[in-house]
């Protein structure tokens, strides 16, 4: 993987399109992005990336062409029957952002041309599946400010999707934007349906309009309400006990109990172990009694979002799939949630919760086909000396194993960290191969949340946790996705 190869982007900088209009009763944007909207609507797939291109290198800024995909992902593309699907055409921008982000200066708008691309099959798979497109909102039954919050409140709780929609339009224009987060992550992580999907859209949403801008926040947050309230055709959740939703209620029973000073333990690596044994073997909410029970008896939250994390990377060794995949993006978003939002309540919420996943997609798993026994390997006291440097597979030899062999390329890559190895040569190898190789959404979304997290993990656990993802990560010698040529050709 030559370091120049990516040369030929040195050459894109920054402007907007043409002003255009929507049909009447279509959600409208603001006058500075919706013509950089609509010109993304428009342009052909097979001409997206040559037509960005362009735009970028008149002036377009990245900033612009993020917001851009947001607002057309949720104006044209529907998130239902499922979270899901088509939908990550939305869910992936801020994957696609962290990736650039993360990446070398010189990289960084591959993901996003990639991101473009997503987008364009996304909308026409909606408009094959009935052409949805977002309504303007029913501004007669938008609720006063001051009623806003409870009005929101009493629409999610009561599943009401048509009075959510202007609640949360009102609560939008009304109350600071860390509040509207604390309220979505309160109801993204209370049901399992969609696989975690309700949780990992609160913080893409969030955390893609912490970079593109609060002001565009109101017709993202109504797709976001609209998607944490589907219910897979089941009755109402409000009125019914349904399995997704059992570990809720143990979930509001166990949180009231803990004291003021739950988030205030000592770390402790046993018990870090012992509540990964646990994470194997319950139920979804005795796994929340688990994580209560350890959290009054004093142990810190770090202990505890450890077992969560290996536990969702132990799935991968066991069904590399969708499935486990999405045990690691649910986490991600969770655990950033947990780090981000202020309401003491939310917070015990989302660590309980995210405990609870575990054990759901562990059923889901066993739902679609043999699972293996495969645990993760923990070592705590990992040797580091630098002598063993020398038996470890290099960061090449990794990645070509992960074309051919992927568990022998997890215990390579457990190896490399374990003897020393720089996790960022890792790291930034993995991420330009997603670049090069990545053809699907979860590329960009397992590997964004898997990379991000090594550093949530405390030390002593973090090259067990990432060895395993090398069972999902692409490898040197996968195909390439064509990407990079279609760029380079683009800025000829």
């Amino acid at each position: 993987m030559a370091l120049d190869q990516f040369g030929f982007l040195s050459r894109l900088p920054r402007v907007a399109a043409d002003e255009t209009r929507l049909p009447a009763g279509s959600v409208q944007f603001s006058d500075d992005i919706e013509p950089l909207v609509r010109l993304l609507e428009e342009t052909e797939r097979s001409k997206v990336i040559e037509t960005f291109a362009r735009k970028i290198a008149s002036g377009t800024s990245y900033r612009e062409v993020l917001a851009a995909l947001l607002l057309a992902g949720v104006r044209n593309v529907q998130p239902r029957p499922s979270v899901g699907f088509k939908f990550h055409a939305v869910l992936v921008v801020n994957s696609a952002h962290l990736a650039s982000l993360a990446a070398p200066e010189s990289d960084r708008w591959l993901p996003i041309f990639w991101a473009l691309d997503y987008f364009k099959s996304s909308q026409a798979r909606d408009e094959r599946e009935g052409d949805w497109t977002m309504s303007a909102v029913d501004e007669s039954n938008v609720p006063p400010s001051h009623r806003a919050e409870q009005a929101f409140r009493d629409a999610m709780d009561h599943w009401d999707g048509d009075a959510a929609d202007v609640a949360v339009a009102a609560l939008c224009r009304s109350i600071p934007a860390n509040r509207v987060f604390d309220l979505m992550a309160h109801y993204g992580c209370r049901d399992f349906r969609s696989i975690g999907h309700k949780a990992i859209y609160v913080a893409n949403a969030y955390r893609t309009l912490q970079c593109i801008g609060w002001q565009y926040a109101e017709p993202v947050l109504r797709s976001l309400a609209y998607a944490i309230l589907n219910h897979n055709g089941e009755p109402n959740p409000s009125t019914s006990n349904l399995h997704a939703d059992e570990a809720w209620h143990t979930t509001q029973e166990e949180s009231r109990r803990l004291g003021e000073n739950w988030n205030h333990g000592r770390t402790d690596a046993a018990a870090t172990q012992d509540l990964l044994a646990v994470l194997r073997e319950s139920t979804p909410a005795d796994s929340v009694r688990a994580v209560a029970k350890m959290l009054r008896d004093g142990v810190a939250t770090q202990s505890i979002s450890d077992a969560i994390f290996l536990s969702a990377s132990e799935t991968l060794g066991q069904q590399p799939g969708i499935v486990s995949l999405h045990s690691t993006t649910s986490t991600n978003a969770m655990q950033f949630a947990l780090r981000t939002t202020y309401g003491d309540q939310t917070r015990k919420e989302l660590l309980l919760q995210n405990a609870a996943f575990l054990p759901y997609f562990r059923e889901s798993m066993r739902s679609r086909g043999k699972v293996n026994d495969r645990t993760i390997e923990i070592d705590a006291h990992a040797n580091t000396d630098e002598s063993n440097a020398t038996q470890a597979a290099t960061v090449d030899e990794i990645f070509r194993a992960v074309s051919t062999d992927r568990p022998s390329a997890a215990a390579d890559m457990r190896t490399y960290l374990a003897t020393g190895g720089e996790p960022e040569a890792l790291i930034n190898a993995a991420r330009r191969l997603v670049f090069l190789k990545g053809n699907d959404s979860h590329d960009y979304k397992f590997s964004s949340a898997v990379l991000e997290d090594y550093y949530a993990v405390s030390p002593p656990f973090r090259a067990a946790y990432l060895a395993n993802a090398a069972y999902l990560l692409p490898g040197t010698l996968d195909r390439d996705n064509g990407l990079v040529g279609r760029v380079k050709a683009a800025l000829v």
